[in-house]
Order: structure tokens, then sequence, then C-alpha cells
């Protein structure tokens, strides 16, 4: 099986999640990086005996809407894949079922859907270190059913009960923005690799508030720490959600 992993992961954690899903698979897969704000997505079609894994954060219970948008430019030719959400410790509420429409809009085939647990990207008390052990654990048991139902090669898609409601939730507005501070050296790697293209090199230090998703690429890269958010509206939301996210969650695996 030819298999392509299809990542949006601005801060690494989706991408740890797919990792270990996929190392119980032992071939290597080909990837689309979603976070490439470059790449041609309209140009990449997949081909009909594929397997594709297509992974996402969850935002506020939503897929990040410019992930949406570039997996919709994909062509999946019919192809079987695998849904991934990751989230941090709280909820994932509309994520999955949004990715699958999204997903089946694009041509993909969906055989089965995850969603699991990685350190939540602003407030990295919540589900801190995971993926730890028992989430591999955990994630490689699933990966082995999804193996086993991709081995049936059977062209018969089950229907799979995807949590989720339609219409989704509102989506969020992104009001966590991050700024340089002092240490900034005007190096120009946040603008480089902001996947929304809303930092400009003219004006390194502040990003277009328009164009951010906070998805905190700019400050997880930056080699000086030196891009922040406002840590009292971090607070306030961390407080929101402390409840929540105080219950440890399990990775958990969604098939026919």
């Amino acid at each position: 099986m030819k298999f392509t992993e299809i990542v949006f992961s601005p801060t690494g954690g989706t991408q740890k999640v797919v990792s270990e899903l996929t190392a119980e698979w032992g071939e290597p897969a080909a990837k689309v990086d979603l976070t490439d704000a470059l790449t041609d997505f309209d140009a990449i079609t997949l081909e009909k005996d594929a397997v594709a894994v297509i992974a996402v954060p969850s935002y506020g219970g939503r897929v990040p809407a410019l992930a949406g948008e570039r997996i919709a430019q994909i062509h999946g030719n019919q192809a079987r894949c695998v849904l991934v959400c990751v989230y941090g410790n709280r909820a994932f509420e509309d994520t999955l079922i949004q990715l699958n429409d999204i997903a089946k809009y694009s041509g993909f085939k969906v055989i089965a859907a995850v969603s699991a647990i990685a350190e939540h990207s602003i407030m990295h008390q919540y589900a801190s270190g995971r993926p730890d052990r028992q989430d591999k654990e955990e994630l490689h048991n699933i990966s082995k059913n999804i193996l086993e139902k991709l081995c049936n090669n059977t062209d018969c898609i089950q229907t799979i009960h995807i949590p989720g409601n339609r219409p989704y939730k509102k989506a969020g507005v992104a009001s966590l923005v991050p700024k340089a501070n002092d240490k900034c050296t005007n190096c120009g790697l946040c603008a480089e690799v902001c996947p929304a293209q809303a930092i400009s090199k003219e004006k390194i230090r502040t990003a277009d508030g328009a164009k951010c998703i906070s998805c905190m690429r700019c400050v997880s890269r930056c080699p000086h720490s030196a891009r922040k958010v406002n840590s009292a509206m971090v607070s306030v939301v961390a407080m929101a959600i402390k409840k929540a996210c105080s219950e440890r969650k399990n990775n958990e695996l969604y098939i026919g």
C-alpha cells in the first residue's frame, strides 16, 4: 500500500500523533504539509489505491479554516483515508465530523477516524508531555486495528459513526495574536514559516490580526523565544477551560 500523510501541524503535536499511528504500518509515507503556504494543493491528486492519513488539530472544536480550505483543494480520487483530530484534552466537538465532510468533498473514502491528545499549543499545562507512553500504546493498538481493515482490501465502505454535530458550532475568532519583544533579531524566520502569511518581513514584530489563526507556529519556531501572546489573556482562557481539561481524555478510534 502507498501511504500519504496530509497534515496540518503548526507546532508539531499533530505530527507526533500521526507518526505514532503510521509507525506500525512499516511503509514510508509521502508527505503533504498543509502549513506550507506556497504549495499548490490543487495540483495534488492521489492514486486510487493509495491510503491517506488526513490530520488536523482542533481549534475551538472546529477544523482550522486554513487547513480545511487546503484539504478541499486536494483531489482524493476515491483513495481510502483515515481522519485524525488532535486536541489538547478539552474537547474536539465538531472537528471530526467537519473533517469527514471536507474529506468526502475532496473525493476520499473515509474508512476510520481517530481522536487523539497532544499537549495544548497555547496552555502547555494541559496535556503536558502528551502523547506520553500510555498514549503511544493506545495509538499503536488503534493503528493495528486500522491496518487490519486496510488489509481486508474491501471496496465496501461501512458507515462510521463519527461524533459531532451539523451544523457545526460557530467558529471562534483568533484573539491571541503573538507579538515580538526586544529579543527579536529581525531574522525573518517567523514570516517564512507562518502558515497564514500573517507576518510581514517589513513589520516583523507584529502580525496581521485579520490573517493570524493563533496557531503558535511563530512562537514555537522562534530561535530566540522572542514571540509571545498576551499572558493575561492566556490566563483568563486557561481558567475558563480548567475544569474541562482536568480529567484525562483517551485516544479513540471510530471504525466500521
